[in-house]
């Protein structure tokens, strides 16, 4: 799936209906927020920015689902993400400590972002998918640090980044 038809599927991410049982998949090391309803895994080692970039896109309207570890279902072709039991709404503030903050139940995953150094993103990378629990997901790298990492990553969920345009 590329272009057009990825952007009205990820857009229709925003529609699926999400329940409110108990998450049963897997657990993997990510925070996940969701932009307008529709997921976004933060992956990297521990320090990379997962937290740090996950507040900074929460200031400026995301939900946190997730902090530190976020549990992945597949449902009806969509991978779904959930806060682990007993984590839900509860964010790594470093130097402040942990907090309690409003959340979402869960959300589907709309895209997975890998944090890395400045000088490990490509400048202009080829069109990038993981698969995650048999469900196919774009992919994109991005630096957590840098000023401009909430809206590239706002943008890369607008545009359907990992697929062919």
């Amino acid at each position: 799936m590329t272009g057009p038809a990825l952007r009205s599927t990820l857009f229709d991410l925003g529609k699926v209906k999400l329940g409110t049982s108990v998450p049963t998949g897997r657990t993997i090391h990510a925070t996940t927020v969701a932009i307008d309803g529709c997921g976004l895994l933060l992956r990297g080692a521990p320090g990379s920015g997962k937290s740090d970039l996950a507040l900074r896109l929460m200031e400026a309207g995301a939900e946190l689902v997730a902090d530190d570890r976020t549990v992945l279902e597949a449902r009806d072709g969509v991978l779904v993400a959930f806060p682990p039991p007993g984590l839900a709404g509860m964010i790594e503030v470093r130097g402040v400590g942990i907090l309690r903050v409003p959340h979402r139940s869960e959300a589907p995953v709309a895209l997975s972002a890998y944090l890395v150094s400045s000088e490990a993103v490509p400048r202009l990378p080829e069109p990038r998918t993981e698969s995650i629990e048999g469900i196919t997901v774009p992919r994109c790298t991005v630096a957590a640090f840098e000023n401009s990492a909430p809206a590239k990553l706002r943008l890369a969920m607008r545009h359907g980044v990992g697929s062919a345009p």
